[in-house]
């Protein structure tokens, strides 16, 4: 690959790096090609790329975006991802299914080095649609009982307005 090729590769990494929310670094040693193809199709749909490219490369472009990875030894994948809870979700759900291939080695969140296990402790949050109605649902609760408070309150009332009516209506 001559000089000018690789510079364009790390240009177009870092940008990407940029942009991303998260970073996963994965070891996809024993993965086939076609095991291979299925993670960057289940990846591609939840809308994150992986990349496989030399680590020097890689360790290039990860620190000409301002961030620092340790863990680009062997034989590494990167996991580009925008939304960081759909990437971590597709990739671990991946490697339990496919006798924990890839190995997920670590990766950057938010600007910060997290382990493997935070990796997956984000694929076990809920998604943002369902955080946002969790939160919708736990703001309409209290709105929801003070409208039944006040409904049987007004039922009340109409009860014993109509009793005043019924009782006025008897003493004439």
């Amino acid at each position: 690959m001559k000089r000018t090729e690789k510079e364009q590769l790390v240009t177009e990494l870092t940008d990407k790096i940029k942009g991303a929310q998260a970073l996963y670094y994965t070891d996809f040693t024993g993965l086939n090609v076609k095991r291979m193809t299925e993670l960057r199709r289940q990846l591609r749909r939840a809308g994150v790329e992986y990349v496989v490219i030399k680590n020097t490369l890689a360790l290039r472009a990860v620190n000409e975006s301002g961030l620092v990875a340790d863990r680009l030894k062997g034989p590494t994948g990167i996991v580009v991802a925008a939304d960081a809870l759909a990437g971590a979700k597709v990739l671990s759900d991946f490697a339990k299914a496919n006798d924990q291939k890839p190995a997920i080695k670590g990766g950057m969140f938010d600007g910060r080095q997290i382990d493997a296990d935070q990796v997956k402790a984000l694929a076990n949050m809920p998604s943002r649609e369902q955080m946002l109605a969790e939160l919708g649902a736990g703001l309409m609760a209290p709105l929801a009982q003070m409208a039944g408070v006040m409904n049987g309150m007004l039922t009340m009332m109409v009860g014993a307005l109509e009793a005043l009516r019924v009782q006025k209506e008897g003493a004439q």
